[in-house]
């Protein structure tokens, strides 16, 4: 496999009327190292990824920030508008007042002036003195949706960010913020897979004519919240033989058939390639006969705490 192999990736029109490309390339890791991340970005652009999802919580803004700096100094890409950036508020300041300033603060670590999607990470709020991934239940405060949704639409009026949106919002959630929100969101990042299919939430954002981005799009296997259900399917093995795919390639043609979008993350080259090799082959009627059996349970069941947030997530819903 040549690393110089670069494979077109298809982008969709968000209601924003910002174009999105479908394949996102995830940088969120529980053992994050800045190097690891700023050489996988790089390969990544070479193979033809051009939306690279990160958050502030992430740890991996700079390191990103430094893969871009780095392709544009190699050529790999002519100017930063070739890229779609995707960056989230964390908890610790999901605060009205602190919004602009994580954003600002956003920015300098990626070393660019604006973003193409900024996120709320999840519909609860944490004290802002307490900066950390796993909190305690009394370490949350009451979420001011509202006052929060005023100031993402401030930062999108300001330039620095051409889209806004939300991660991990349910039906409900979605419901309250459209009952007031001036700018609607354009994305709501959310746990999709084929064993967490979401099917009334994809309805739901369908009809408002907002874009669901599936995050463990193969079930984050190798991670604390993930497991191996999508991986190591006799299901979709069988399915994947038959059209001489991987299991991964057949899950993430699932989710593009769905019309929905994806972050995947893996640092190893063959893999990455192949996360891209999804645009030749479609799935038929009996595979998704299939599919439609595959056992449903959500994996990330404790979210950003130490304690059962399911309740403030979700709805119960899929």
């Amino acid at each position: 496999m040549s690393s110089t192999t670069k494979l077109a990736v298809p982008n969709v029109v968000l209601q924003s009327s910002f174009s999105m490309p479908v394949i996102g390339f995830g940088t969120a890791s529980e053992t994050n190292d800045g190097d690891t991340v700023k050489a996988a970005a790089l390969e990544a652009i070479k193979l033809g990824y051009r939306h690279f999802d990160t958050a502030s919580c992430y740890g991996s803004e700079q390191a990103l920030g430094e893969a871009i700096a780095e392709a544009l100094k190699l050529g790999l890409i002519s100017s930063r508008d070739e890229l779609f950036i995707t960056s989230k508020l964390w908890l610790s300041d999901n605060h009205p007042h602190l919004v602009l300033p994580a954003l600002q603060k956003s920015l300098q670590n990626l070393g660019l002036e604006y973003l193409d999607l900024y996120l709320v990470h999840c519909p609860m709020s944490a004290k802002p003195e307490i900066r950390k991934f796993f909190y305690k239940e009394d370490e949350f405060v009451p979420f001011d949706l509202k006052g929060v949704w005023a100031s993402m639409e401030q930062c999108h009026n300001l330039g620095l960010t051409k889209s806004i949106g939300v991660s991990n919002f349910s039906t409900q959630k979605l419901e309250d913020l459209l009952s007031f929100a001036t700018i609607p969101p354009a994305v709501n990042q959310v746990e999709l897979n084929l064993s967490w299919q979401q099917r009334n939430l994809r309805e739901y954002c369908k009809a408002k004519g907002i874009m669901v981005t599936a995050y463990s799009p193969l079930g984050a296997n190798g991670t604390s919240w993930g497991s191996n259900d999508v991986m190591d399917s006799e299901v979709l093995k069988h399915i994947a033989h038959v059209h001489g795919k991987t299991i991964a390639q057949v899950s993430l043609r699932w989710l593009y058939e769905q019309g929905v979008t994806f972050a995947v993350k893996s640092y190893n080259k063959e893999r990455m390639k192949q996360n891209l090799e999804i645009f030749d082959f479609s799935l038929i009627n009996d595979d998704y006969q299939k599919i439609n059996q595959i056992k449903q349970e959500r994996k990330v069941k404790n979210g950003p705490a130490g304690f059962d947030v399911a309740d403030l997530l979700w709805d119960g819903e899929n």
